[in-house]
């Protein structure tokens, strides 16, 4: 029970790593508002938690609404009497998904992605930090926890906005904790996945929710031919982002803030560009005995 008598909201909840982190929270401990922009969403999430004997509420939240963001808030602390941790992670594609070249992107294409991807997590980061300051006993020892993404730390082809948007919370996450926040004794971090996201990502709102990731959706799972240089017998789930949400949200990471960290990446953002392919040794030990690797190969 790592979040017992813990409060936490979640935004983008009814579905994706949102639905699976309010059932993991709920499953240690946590009371958990579901907010979503789809309200029949949040409250199948809701079902999900109780019927597993968690306790949790419905809150239909648009994030790129300020007002919205903070009747959320103020319905978190109506039901509950108090704000420990607030998962900012509602978020969607660039409009296209990757297919508009950089020099095509309209204004309203860009804003529509900032909208909800930055400026979401700023309307729900300042009203926790409101909140969290009139907990009972104090806001010492809440947490913060933002759905940042692997394309805020390298380039993923077209997605610049996307990326930009990103880039933008991590920012944001590490000048509340340095300079901002942390004088309160709350925490803010985020966590960056790569790999592990929901295949609802690029479907529609009204989409059916799949419950799994973009790898787990493939026909089949070989790790020999997968690009992950981890190679595991399973392919990367919703969970394997969730619980690394989950230990920023327990006290396991009380003096842990100002902090993005790369989750699900398997190594993935350890690796160069270049193509040395399975047998780099072996072909560059026969070119060092030939003499032509170069200046490059050495």
């Amino acid at each position: 029970m790592r979040l017992a008598n813990k409060v936490a909201m979640i935004t983008g909840a009814g579905s994706g790593l949102g639905r699976v982190s309010a059932q993991l929270f709920a499953q240690e401990g946590a009371k958990v508002v579901v907010t979503d922009i789809q309200e029949s969403r949040a409250k199948e999430t809701v079902a999900l938690v109780t019927e597993a004997g968690g306790d949790a509420i419905a809150v239909k939240c648009d994030v790129t609404v300020e007002s919205e963001v903070e009747a959320a808030v103020d319905a978190t602390v109506a039901q509950y009497g108090k704000l420990d941790v607030m998962f900012a992670n509602a978020g969607i594609p660039a409009k296209g998904f990757g297919l508009t070249p950089f020099e095509d992107i309209t204004e309203q294409e860009w804003d529509e992605t900032h909208d909800v991807v930055l400026k979401g997590v700023f309307f729900a980061v300042k009203h926790a930090v409101r909140a969290m300051k009139n907990n009972p006993g104090g806001p010492a020892g809440s947490s913060i926890i933002c759905t940042s993404s692997a394309a805020s730390l390298v380039g993923y082809p077209g997605f610049p906005q996307y990326g930009a948007a990103k880039g933008g919370i991590n920012a944001l996450v590490r000048i509340c904790a340095a300079w901002e926040i942390g004088k309160y004794g709350i925490r803010i971090n985020a966590i960056c996945p790569t790999h592990g996201m929901s295949a609802n990502f690029i479907l529609p709102p009204e989409a059916p929710v799949l419950g799994k990731s973009h790898e787990e959706m493939a026909p089949e799972w070989i790790p020999e031919h997968s690009p992950i240089p981890l190679k595991l017998p399973r392919p990367p789930r919703l969970l394997d982002n969730a619980y690394p949400a989950l230990f920023l949200a327990s006290d396991e990471s009380m003096y842990m803030s100002g902090v993005s960290i790369p989750v699900t990446d398997g190594g993935t953002l350890a690796q160069v560009a270049i193509p040395f392919g399975d047998n780099w040794r072996e072909t560059m030990t026969e070119q060092a005995a030939k003499g032509i690797m170069g200046e490059a190969g050495k």
